[in-house]
């Protein structure tokens, strides 16, 4: 591409001057702005340019004074790690990356990567920043074929074992800028990293889709794509830096939503901990060589326009090397970081302008009114926070102890810190019993101790930005016509329902009432007699909830809790194995052992539970851990998700549920849910659970902000799945399971964000529809006593549910939600809520098998 080929900004009207005067106003009087605003003071010059920095510079000294941190701008004392010069982008402004035949190695060397970070070490650096090219074994065979013959499957794989040595070898903090990630690659870097980065650089959506535009032909530079990626490591709590480049052909009101789409993410997931205004700069040899450099008043405009939209506790930073002598006016702009600086290392991706020395950098900012200080990778909020165990887990306890090595009581870099290696290793602990341990009895006497969490306010994210993200809820329109043949079809081919021809007649029985739901329930009650009979089965089973201690900030769930607070408890493996064999004195034959994302299980923590139980009653059946502890543990072992899963099943692992579903939607799961699973990662963890030989049970929670829609869309995913496992001869789903939400004390319900859970007209046809639409690939449709009560659980076994679930022994999750219906039922009772629905009640197995072992009124000892 030649550089005529290349489109520039679009001509931009100047704003008139009463429009720069309304927009300085505001500004100087600390009101929200929008992009029509930002972008007028983007061309702010001469007298107006000197007003906006003021504001901007007030708004900085308010933040700093937020942050405990008055009259001070720091930097990271750091070495840059060029872990890979190759990339599968085609940035047209870029020197960094190049081809293979250009450099000596496709990747550096271990040994390298540690030679460099001994350097840093020994010149007192204390951040190993490792910059590399997105991807580059997807375009270039000889970076895949580097991987192979040492042994990793991949970049971000690599970039994990080097960030594992660098820390032990040399006790430097990695920063790692891998590019784009996925959320499971996020989850896997964090246990390895302080922090991570990744530039917006822009959402000008054109600069990447057309011919001509600096991103065209670069699949990682789309907006969607890079803004996902730092939605992601706000999901799964990494202290994250992002910004912008400026003058690449974008226009001002694009650069003004490009910061827009930054303040949102950094209000909504709190993880934002600086962002970097960069100022482009053009390099010979590469397609942009013939551009004009980004003016440095530009950038300063830029600079003070960022600062006044991001939210307190973002810093604002511009590197040092590229602003020319221009510093003073950087500190007038309003940052208060250089960024990374180094004395070791130049600025690979910069390398025509070297780092300042620290002593003149010390000096110019002294000059601007501030004192230098030194910090770390991850800023000082949150290192004491990670390190005192706040709400957010921004450090994994493996990286923690090094932090804690380097840092001062404020957070920041403690100046006589030893810069040694240390090991990479869990703390010890994590097995012991804690806490609350007798709350599965007490939560019906006594209940829980408070309706919320103490950190309600700031655990869950902002819930005013969260607000505008709710799906619409509009009704779909419903036919008569629509109905009939909703129902015609449901009685002569039912599975045809969930195609896509059909989604007006299954969206009119979805939500269908009075005549027409009694007909539906009809249907699907003869559908359950003549797939599974009249027997209602239950499971002889105990619950064992091992921890509530949880950080992931699920938005629905009021069981999980903090290691401090008063509810929060750990069960050590000999106390469950202990309940494990009271259940199986009582005659269960399953325990459903589930728990938190506790940080402080040991990786052997799982399969240790999984061996406890088996030890004490070789013949109970196992059916354990959802979804996202699967994820989240394989994660932090560094194995995949069938190596872990292949470990659970040698321990003794009979089965898992699929529970963490809520709603197979990535749109209603990040209102849910702050930091769970992608809806596509909870299929790959099933689908390999199948391929292993592991069933599973499926759920859907549903009544909180979804809508039919998303039930229709859920059902059909689960279809989905179980076809394929189907295919290959494997393990699917034993059952469905409708679970209503409980809404009572859950978080998003108290914030005013969701509804009182599903009504009774739901309730019937969720669980109707079920039948239906799944006939041919579930057949067991299970309703949940503890969620639904007698009369609900009735009234839907007589429309399309076959099973009641279990006794259950200890049910603390629904109940630290607020559900009024018990944690557990004796056989006897099952028996009972059999009888109020005219039927007999049978004792099956976890798999739906019968069993050789039944006792009567069982309760737990």
């Amino acid at each position: 591409m030649s550089v005529a080929d290349l489109n520039l900004a679009p001509p931009e009207p100047t704003p008139s001057a009463s429009a720069m005067r309304r927009a300085l106003r505001r500004a100087t009087d600390g009101v929200s702005l929008d992009a029509a605003e930002a972008a007028v003071l983007l061309h702010a010059r001469g007298d107006d340019l000197e007003k906006l920095l003021t504001a901007a510079g007030r708004a900085r000294d308010a933040h700093l004074v937020a942050e405990g941190h008055e009259g001070m701008v720091t930097y990271s004392r750091n070495v840059f790690i060029p872990l890979t010069r190759l990339c599968r982008d085609r940035c047209h402004y870029c020197t960094f990356a190049t081809v293979p035949h250009r450099v000596p190695s496709a990747y550096l060397e271990r040994d390298e990567v540690l030679e460099i970070a001994r350097q840093g070490a020994a010149a007192g650096c204390k951040e190993a920043l490792f910059t590399l090219g997105d991807r580059p074994e997807e375009r270039w065979p000889a970076a895949t074929e580097w991987l192979e013959a040492r042994g990793y499957s991949s970049t971000v794989d690599y970039v994990r074992s080097c960030a594992i040595a660098v820390l032990e070898e040399t006790g430097l903090l990695p920063h790692l800028n891998p590019g784009v990630l996925s959320w499971s690659e996020l989850t896997r870097l964090k246990p390895v990293a302080a922090s991570m980065g990744m530039m917006l650089e822009t959402t000008a959506e054109r600069l990447w889709s057309e011919k001509g535009g600096p991103h065209f032909g670069s699949p990682d530079k789309q907006p969607a794509v890079r803004l996902r990626v730092l939605a992601d490591a706000g999901r799964v709590a990494v202290p994250f830096t992002s910004g912008i480049l400026i003058g690449i052909g974008e226009t001002r009101t694009e650069r003004a939503e490009s910061l827009l789409a930054l303040r949102s993410v950094a209000r909504q997931y709190g993880h934002i901990q600086e962002i970097i205004v960069q100022n482009f700069r053009a390099k010979p040899d590469t397609a942009m060589r013939g551009m004009p450099d980004a003016d440095l008043h530009d950038l300063a405009a830029t600079i003070a326009v960022a600062r006044l939209l991001m939210p307190s506790g973002v810093s604002v930073q511009a590197p040092p090397n590229l602003v020319g002598d221009e510093h003073l006016l950087m500190l007038r702009a309003g940052i208060d970081d250089w960024g990374g600086v180094s004395p070791v290392t130049p600025d690979h991706v910069n390398p025509e302008k070297p780092w300042p020395q620290l002593d003149e950098l010390t000096a110019k900012t002294r000059e601007g009114g501030f004192g230098l200080h030194e910090r770390l990778t991850a800023y000082p909020r949150y290192v004491r926070a990670g390190l005192a165990g706040d709400s957010t887990q921004w450090l994994d306890l493996r990286v923690a102890a090094h932090v804690a090595a380097l840092s001062d009581p404020d957070g920041l870099a403690r100046p006589d810190a030893e810069i040694v290696g240390r090991e990479w290793q869990e703390p010890d602990g994590g097995f012991e019993s804690i806490g609350r341990t007798d709350l599965h009895r007490s939560i019906d006497t006594t209940g829980r101790t408070e309706d919320r969490r103490g950190d309600f306010d700031t655990v869950y994210g902002d819930w005013d930005e969260l607000r505008n993200q709710l799906p619409a809820d509009a009704a779909p329109q419903r036919l008569d016509a629509d109905v009939r043949d909703g129902l015609r079809i449901a009685e002569t081919d039912p599975a045809a329902l969930l195609d896509e021809t059909n989604t007006s007649a299954a969206m009119a029985l979805m939500t269908c009432d009075g005549a027409a739901l009694d007909a539906l329930a009809g249907i699907a009650d003869g559908l359950r007699r003549e797939v599974v009979g009249d027997d209602i089965t239950y499971v002889v089973n105990r619950n064992i909830n091992f921890s509530n201690v949880c950080y992931v900030g699920c938005r629905f769930c009021a069981f999980a809790q903090r290691e401090r607070d008063a509810d929060a408890y750990r069960l050590s493996p000999e106390e469950v194995a202990d309940r494990a064999e009271e259940a199986w004195r009582a005659g269960a034959t399953e325990v459903c052992m589930q728990g938190g994302i506790d940080p402080r299980l040991p990786v052997s923590g799982y399969a240790e539970l999984v061996r406890a139980v088996k030890r004490r009653v070789p013949e109970m059946h196992v059916h354990a851990f959802s979804p996202m502890e699967i994820v989240s543990a394989a994660a932090k072992a560094g194995v995949s998700i069938a190596d872990w899963l292949a470990e659970l099943k040698e321990a003794g692992l009979g089965s898992i549920p699929g529970t963490a579903a809520e709603i197979l939607d990535d749109e209603v799961r990040w209102v849910l849910t702050k930091g769970k699973l992608p809806a596509a990662e909870w299929i790959e963890v099933i689908s390999t659970a199948h391929r292993l030989g592991i069933p599973s049970s499926s759920t859907m929670m549903y009544g909180h902000v979804d809508t039919p829609e998303h039930w229709l869309g859920h059902l059909r995913t689960l279809a989905g799945v179980q076809d394929t496992a189907a295919e290959h001869g494997n393990a699917g789903f034993t059952e469905f399971v409708p679970l209503p939400f409980v809404h009572r004390n859950a978080p998003i319900y108290l914030a005013g964000l969701a509804r009182p859970g599903p009504t009774h007209r739901d309730n019937r046809a969720v669980h109707a529809m079920a039948r239906i639409l799944l006939h041919g690939r579930i057949d067991n449709v299970q309703c949940s006593w503890v969620k639904l009560g007698d009369e609900g659980t009735s009234e839907v076994l007589n429309g399309g549910a076959n099973d009641v679930g279990g006794t259950l022994m200890e049910e603390t999750i629904s109940r630290m939600a607020g559900s009024e219906h018990g944690s557990a039922r004796t056989v006897e009772e099952l028996h009972d809520l059999a009888g109020r629905a005219g039927r007999s009640a049978r004792q099956r197995s976890t798999t739906y098998g019968r069993v050789g072992r039944v006792q009567l009124g069982i309760s737990p000892t």
